[in-house]
Parts: structure tokens; C-alpha cells; sequence
């Protein structure tokens, strides 16, 4: 059985997603160990609560200096040794050593169709509000592996999300997290828990 560490700062409702996926056993090979949140007061360490998952809080704001932050986060991270790393809503840029550390084990779900309005600034609602300044017809989420570029590692699925003139941005967000996020997050992760899938060329190729 994989074990699974979840990176959280907020409400946690890919956590959520990921939680249910296990309950109703969608989750193959793999169970989460640890949420591990940025944030004190996130309401995602509730969820974990709630689903009796342990907790260990590394306090941004605690740290004078990023890398302060990343040397109690990988401290923590290695005194754990997941097998996948989950971020859900991290708010929080990982340092390159934890990157390299736990090389193709780090996947993130990002709230577009990468290449679009992905990298540096292009986060939360700032994504939702790119696609409808744009004009997209069709947006939708990504779940891919960390690297060093923002957004730029391989692409493990996507799933499309039909846009609406009557869109908001919090409208699509909501959108794009119920009809693709909350889906593609735990199928992606059970693929990597089921070691279905290699990456050559810096493509993910999943064995089916």
C-alpha cells in the first residue's frame, strides 16, 4: 500500500475529493498518511481530523525566510518517506531540493488546460479570470508531476470544462473543480499508486 502525503494551506476540497476517492476505495494501492498543512487555521486539517488522518502543521509565517520554510518542510517530508506527494491547494513554492528529493513523485492539480494560463501568477481565481478575459469556449483542469518550472512538469490527465457567457470567475472556479478537478486528482493518483503509467521525453505514458 502507497503511501500518500497531502500539502494543504486552505479549505481543502481536493483533499476532500481525495479522502472520499479512498473511502469508496478509488484509490488503489494507495492510502493517505499524513496532511500536511501550511497554515494553522486551514480548514483542510478538520477534514483530515474527521477522517482520522494524522496532521503536522509547518507554519509559513513562523519562517523569516523561504528557506527556513523548506528545510522544516523536507525535514518533515523525509521523516515521513511518501511515496506520492499530493498538493491540494499549497499555497507555498517548494524549494528544488524537495523536488529533486522525491524526483516524479510530487503531482499537482492545476485549474487549467496546460499549456493555457499556467505558470508564474497564474494561480486561484487569477487563472478564471485570464480564460474569461480571453474568451475561451472550453477551459477544464490538469493534474501533473512537479519540476522546477512552475506548472512545466509532465502532464498526467486533463479534462475539459465548457465555459458560458454568463461565466464569473468564481462560477467557472466551482465549474472546473466539480466537473474536473475533484475527478482527475484521485484517478491520477491511483494510477501512480498502481505504477500504471512511465514517463519517457518528459511524457507520461499510462498503461492501460
Amino acid at each position: 500500500m502507497k503511501k500518500i502525503t497531502v500539502l494543504v494551506s486552505g479549505g481543502g476540497t481536493n483533499l476532500q475529493a481525495l479522502i472520499s476517492a479512498c473511502q469508496e476505495g478509488k484509490i488503489k494501492n494507495g492510502k493517505i498518511s499524513l496532511v500536511l498543512s501550511s497554515n494553522p487555521n486551514a480548514y483542510a486539517i478538520e477534514r483530515a481530523k474527521a477522517a482520522n488522518i494524522r496532521t503536522v502543521v509547518v507554519n509559513r509565517k513562523k519562517y523569516s525566510d523561504a528557506k527556513n520554510f523548506n528545510d522544516e518542510l523536507l525535514h518533515e517530508l523525509k521523516r515521513e518517506n511518501p511515496d506520492i506527494i499530493v498538493l491540494a491547494g499549497f499555497m507555498c513554492i517548494l524549494d528544488k531540493r524537495i523536488i529533486e528529493h522525491f524526483k516524479n513523485k510530487i503531482i499537482n492539480v492545476h485549474p487549467s488546460l496546460i499549456p493555457s494560463f499556467s505558470g508564474k501568477g497564474f494561480y486561484g481565481l487569477h487563472v478564471h479570470e485570464a480564460a474569461l478575459k480571453r474568451g475561451v469556449k472550453i477551459t477544464g483542469a490538469t493534474v501533473h508531476f512537479v519540476n522546477e518550472i512552475p506548472d512545466g512538469g509532465p502532464i498526467i490527465l486533463q479534462k475539459c470544462v465548457p465555459v458560458y457567457n454568463a461565466d464569473t470567475p468564481e462560477i467557472l472556479q466551482k465549474r472546473v473543480m466539480e466537473q474536473a478537478e475533484w475527478l482527475i486528482l484521485p484517478e491520477a493518483v491511483s494510477l501512480i499508486c498502481s505504477e500504471k503509467f512511465n514517463i519517457k521525453n518528459n511524457i507520461v505514458n499510462i498503461e492501460v
